[in-house]
């Protein structure tokens, strides 16, 4: 199995390689993962895993700056159904638009739009951006792959200041609170993204990349 992490320039594809190594040995997966930044060797790839931080804008010209890598990742995800997961703005990237410096089109893959936060305590007064630190998760046990042997309430690393809006209900796998509900994970079909740093949230995060190299959508 080739898993290719691909680069938008995000610079945090150490840990994200750590991560998913350790998870391949502990999950007992055959997989060979390398970071990739020609379009031809995506395009061969079983999985795919594209990691961000940063800006919504920065990575997306990161993205359009490898020759053919937006029509290679399209055409292997949303037409021949290769596995994909998204991490921080490597999932704000799946989403129709991104609204931080202007606006910024994304994949188009999920609805909705990545917005500035506005979190507010029940006085009403302005929470720190960005949401930064641990939060418990919120979903329905069983509802999907990916989330397998991870119990609601378990804890995963945010850092963020932009948070879906707009996403359609079935789209939105995960929440966490933070002056209200926030979207923690997204997906459709045989993509999966998470607003959370997997890479960063130890045996939450570790498991759900062991699921992800097991999945078969």
């Amino acid at each position: 199995m080739q898993v290719a992490v691909v680069d938008p320039g995000s610079g945090n594809l150490a840990s994200v390689l750590r991560a998913l190594r350790r998870a391949a040995d502990e999950g007992g997966s055959n997989a060979t993962i390398t970071v990739e930044t020609q379009a031809d060797a995506v395009a061969k790839a079983d999985a795919i895993v594209m990691p961000g931080q940063g800006a919504f804008a920065a990575c997306r010209r990161g993205l359009d700056a490898m020759p053919g890598m937006v029509e290679a990742v399209d055409e292997a995800v949303s037409r021949r159904g290769v596995p994909f997961l998204g991490i921080c703005v490597g999932m704000q990237l799946m989403v129709r638009r991104g609204l931080e410096h202007g606006v910024t089109p994304g994949l188009g893959w999920i609805e909705g739009d990545m917005a500035p936060m506005d979190p507010r305590d029940l006085a009403g007064d302005a929470l720190p951006l960005p949401q930064m630190g641990w939060n418990g998760l919120r979903f329905a046990p069983g509802s999907h792959p990916v989330l397998a042997g991870i119990d609601p309430g378990d804890h995963a690393y945010f850092v963020h200041s932009y948070a879906l809006a707009g996403g359609r209900p079935e789209q939105i796998l995960a929440t966490a609170d933070y002056g209200g509900p926030v979207v923690a994970a997204i997906g459709r079909d045989n993509m999966f993204g998470t607003q959370f740093h997997v890479e960063k949230s130890q045996f939450v995060g570790l498991r759900m990349l062991a699921n992800f190299l097991a999945w078969r959508p």
